[in-house]
């Protein structure tokens, strides 16, 4: 499911991550502990594609079978070319305004006026031409440019330590908002997601904002819109450090609940001893490194 291999993150020139080795395994729930600075949340978002690690030709993170580094890339790749076409398009604009400037600004005859008309034109066709060209590449290429983050929001989920839902969105709306981004129907994803707020007891909820939710409620908000893409994996980030106990207990047995029903990877970055030591496997971090 999760591969990770020589994973390193620099921030200026401090060393947080020193060559990471990671295999999660599909289904698995995994804990990452270990004390403030150890670099766990660091590592999270790299596992979850929302950071870049340092790319080594020893370094590789496949989850479900992609590539993501390789993803990651083309963005970076495609970014560069499309500054490129910018330019070559507006010298381009630039300079066929100067051409047809000069041409009607100093007028001779009828015949001359026809005569540079006609070698601007021949001049500057060759520079529309090749931006004519790069507009299209870069059409073509513009639904790689989204490569990356549309494989993030149809695999990959996430809950974090404050539910980030908007506050003036209702719970249904704020679950839908992924499906959205995925373009998938309104009605179809509204119907899904009233399915998984009343999966998670919400469903006298649904048309409420989140200043009218407990927090406990709000998280499970969270939950659901992590879940309503179906995505094979969930990274949580401290998913219950803002919670009272029996709010945290309630979510620590929901992702368990969803594990056992519908077969999805979480990988949860904790603080929590008691949802460490429910996992199927407890990863301790100690300074940039999984210590074994």
């Amino acid at each position: 499911m999760i591969h990770a291999k020589n994973i390193h993150k620099f921030y200026d020139k401090l060393e947080v991550l020193k060559g990471v080795d990671l295999h999660i395994k599909k289904g698995e729930i995994v804990s990452i502990v270990g004390a403030s600075g150890a670099g766990k949340t660091t590592l999270l978002q790299i596992l979850g594609t929302l950071d870049k690690p340092e790319i080594n030709t020893e370094s590789s993170l496949t989850i479900n079978g992609e590539n993501v580094l390789k993803l990651q890339d083309v963005e970076n790749d495609n970014s560069k070319q499309e500054k490129t076409f910018k330019i070559i398009s507006w010298t381009a604009g630039i300079y066929l305004i100067c051409l047809l400037v000069f041409v009607f600004l100093f007028k001779h005859t009828i015949l001359d006026d026809i005569t540079r008309y006609v070698i601007a034109t021949i001049l500057v066709l060759p520079l529309l031409a090749v931006a004519t060209y790069f507009n299209r590449y870069f059409k073509k290429k513009s639904k790689q440019d989204k490569t990356l983050s549309n494989f993030r929001n149809l695999n990959l989920g996430f809950i974090f330590q404050f539910h980030q839902l908007l506050p003036e969105f209702t719970a249904l709306e704020n679950v839908c908002i992924p499906a959205f981004m995925a373009n998938k129907p309104k009605a179809e994803t509204e119907k899904e997601a009233k399915k998984i707020l009343e999966y998670l007891g919400l469903s006298h909820r649904i048309n409420h904002k989140p200043n009218e939710l407990s927090g406990g409620e709000q998280q499970r908000v969270a939950v659901a819109r992590a879940l309503i893409n179906k995505p094979d994996v969930i990274f949580a980030d401290e998913p219950s450090g803002n919670l009272d106990t029996h709010s945290a207990e309630n979510l620590h047995q929901l992702f368990f609940k969803l594990r056992d029903e519908f077969g999805q990877t979480f990988v949860i970055v904790t603080h929590n001893e008691e949802l460490a030591n429910m996992a199927d496997r407890k990863l301790v971090m100690v300074d940039g490194l999984i210590s074994n």
